[in-house]
């Protein structure tokens, strides 16, 4: 009689978010697998951001989960589950119904958990990489690289811009979109426009605003694999605090970020990556708000197609090459003009975070 193998031990992180969070959870994942061998490590996420979780090495399976619903049972006893979305109390019942042999999550009096204590004003790389440095996880913030993906770029050497992101607040006017798209094809730039399925009307205004031709609305065409091709081959990234942002930031792609509510000290890239230019007004808002933030609508056209031309020109950055942008935030402060500087200078209060979820 054949003799079945024993099943290995495994550990189901829980991260039912967008693509941009995965991203930032990279590092923590990547301690886990190392911290865990021969265990089978699941990610639990939706099931849009599987791809690009199985391409960063970290885990070996997706299980479905969107947001805080029931999750289907797992086929087969969870040995520890680490919570990495959330300070609870829903989040860590989430993971207690499934009856793991230990969790691993930060302190939440409601459900009687133990662990590190929640900072709301931590970069979120650096607070899931403490979460499990507590459990004896080595965990490294800069781990951020991603391989390339096993795709083709469907525009490789564009400037691509990105108008989308989770919530309107993030959100940056198509017309302004449009309005820097026009100026670097006029400075003879080939600019695409990416989107998801659900923000091809913003891209294809953005393109039509831009002057761009049919084919640079590469919305809804492109799947998480495709993207990230796209990003890893692109000359310049263009977008807000999204998902692209965080895809340039793991291919080293030189990128302007328009960072608005939440200060890119939260959710920016590492300060040592100086090929990304952060432009971020100083003011912080409600993250999930249903219009612009007026922090983000500070940042003016004008400066943002002139970072954008300053990037395009240095090719150090895409070394990741140290550059001065002393002098530039000292006229930005004179003209009251939002600051663009590598994000270890961005200054600022602090924003409360993510909240208990």
């Amino acid at each position: 009689m054949a003799v079945r193998a024993a099943r290995p031990p495994r550990a189901l992180a829980l991260r039912a978010l967008g693509l941009g969070d995965l991203l930032t959870a990279v590092p923590a994942l990547r301690a886990l697998r190392r911290g865990l061998p021969g265990w089978r490590v699941t990610l639990a996420a939706p099931r849009r951001v599987a791809p690009i979780a199985l391409l960063c090495g970290a885990v070996d399976d997706v299980f479905p989960a969107c947001g805080l619903g029931p999750l289907p049972p797992p086929d087969g006893p969870v040995e520890l589950a680490v919570n990495l979305h959330g300070c609870g109390p829903q989040s860590h019942r989430l993971l207690q119904s499934l009856r793991p042999r230990q969790l691993i999550a930060f302190a939440n009096a409601d459900t009687e958990v133990d662990g590190p204590a929640w900072n709301p004003g931590e970069h979120e790389t650096a607070r899931w990489c403490r979460l499990v440095e507590a459990h004896g996880f080595d965990a490294d913030p800069a781990d951020l690289d991603l391989p390339r993906p096993p795709v083709a770029s469907p525009a490789p050497g564009t400037v691509v811009i990105h108008p989308g992101a989770g919530h309107p607040s993030r959100r940056w006017p198509a017309e302004r979109y449009g309005a820097v798209a026009a100026a670097l094809r006029e400075l003879g730039e080939r600019v695409v426009i990416t989107g998801g399925p659900d923000e091809s009307r913003t891209a294809r205004r953005v393109a039509v605003l831009g002057g761009l031709g049919p084919a640079a609305d590469l919305s809804g065409r492109t799947g998480p694999l495709e993207l990230a091709a796209l990003v890893a081959r692109a000359r310049l990234v263009i977008c807000g605090d999204t998902g692209a942002a965080h895809l340039a930031t793991a291919y080293r792609t030189p990128s302007v970020l328009l960072f608005g509510p939440t200060p890119p000290a939260l959710w920016g890239p590492p300060p040592e990556r100086t090929q990304h230019l952060v432009l971020w007004s100083g003011r912080r808002g409600d993250p999930h708000g249903p219009e612009p933030d007026p922090g983000l609508l500070d940042i003016p056209v004008d400066r943002v197609v002139e970072t954008a031309a300053r990037a395009l020109q240095r090719p150090e950055l895409a070394e990741g090459g140290v550059h001065d942008e002393t002098s530039a935030r000292g006229r930005d402060r004179g003209r009251g003009l939002p600051r663009i500087a590598p994000v270890r200078n961005a200054a600022g209060p602090r924003h409360l975070g993510g909240l208990p979820r």
